[in-house]
């Protein structure tokens, strides 16, 4: 779904005309791009936050939290509240929240940067450019971002009684001091970029295409009018949303072997002897 907004908001639609001592096509255009990226970043706090007590419990079944592992998707979702309190939904979403404008931010940035290069350097352009545009963005973005998702899952996979870390910043302490200091918040990386170059690549190009198939075939159906620009269309807010949902479900189906993989090494120093994943 990140990659989709980036995407969504990575072609701004040409700066009209200003009136003079108005502020010239430039201010304007800078004035798009602070829009969506606030847009984007208090967009993606109000989705992990809502998506967070299912992010929760992911994460405690793919590391085989030994008071959950027995259980389904929904017996969890009933069990935690029971042991942990609602409240114990929730565990890391702090670190996530923390985590979304910057990732976002590289994610954006970096995303225009490279489809710069790549369509003025090798001159690849149409859905190719997109595709290695964006997983080269993801990518980027996830590496200088790691450590803040490092701390997040281990307290996400933390249980009411058995804390290691009291919070972010404790975790941040513990985990630089007795595992091998900067390297240790970089557990499971290259599973992670391995598994987020198909979904990045494949999210920006499912989602790419989806939009140009829609706007060229059912435009009035589809597509409305910018409000920066009246003579583009982009898509309805539900059209953009029901695309973004399914390149992000087909992305997520097939990198998701990675994201277990990743998710083990990054718990590898938590987990019982017999199931460490160093």
């Amino acid at each position: 779904m990140a990659a989709a907004a980036a995407l969504a908001a990575a072609d701004p639609p040409p700066a009209m005309p200003q009136a003079a001592g108005a502020g010239g096509p430039t201010a304007r255009r800078d004035f798009y791009w602070l829009r969506s990226f606030l847009a984007g970043g208090i967009a993606g706090c109000c989705a992990k936050t809502t998506v967070a007590p299912l992010d929760r419990v992911k994460v405690l079944l793919q590391a085989h939290n030994h008071h959950y592992k027995h259980l389904g998707v929904f017996s969890a979702l009933r069990a935690v509240p029971q042991k942990e309190g609602y409240l114990g939904l929730y565990k890391g979403n702090g670190a996530m929240m923390i985590r979304i404008f910057p990732y976002g931010a590289i994610q954006f940035m970096a995303f225009e940067h490279y489809k710069t290069v790549i369509t003025t350097k090798l001159g690849v352009s149409g859905h190719v450019h997109r595709l290695m545009a964006g997983s080269m963005a993801g990518m980027t973005a996830v590496i200088c971002t790691y450590p803040l998702d490092m701390v997040r899952v281990r307290l996400a996979f933390q249980v009411k009684g058995e804390h290691t870390y009291t919070g972010i910043i404790h975790a941040f302490k513990t985990i630089y001091a007795k595992e091998g200091g900067f390297l240790g918040f970089y557990r499971g990386l290259m599973p992670t970029i391995l598994g987020m170059a198909p979904y990045a690549g494949v999210s920006f190009f499912t989602f790419g295409t989806l939009k140009s198939v829609g706007l060229s075939h059912a435009p009035t159906l589809l597509g409305r009018p910018s409000s920066d620009n009246p003579n583009v269309l982009v898509l309805k807010t539900h059209i953009n949303l029901l695309c973004g949902g399914v390149a992000g479900a087909i992305a997520q189906t097939i990198s998701y072997p990675f994201d277990v993989t990743r998710r083990r090494m990054q718990l590898g120093t938590v987990l019982p002897e017999f199931e460490k994943c160093l």
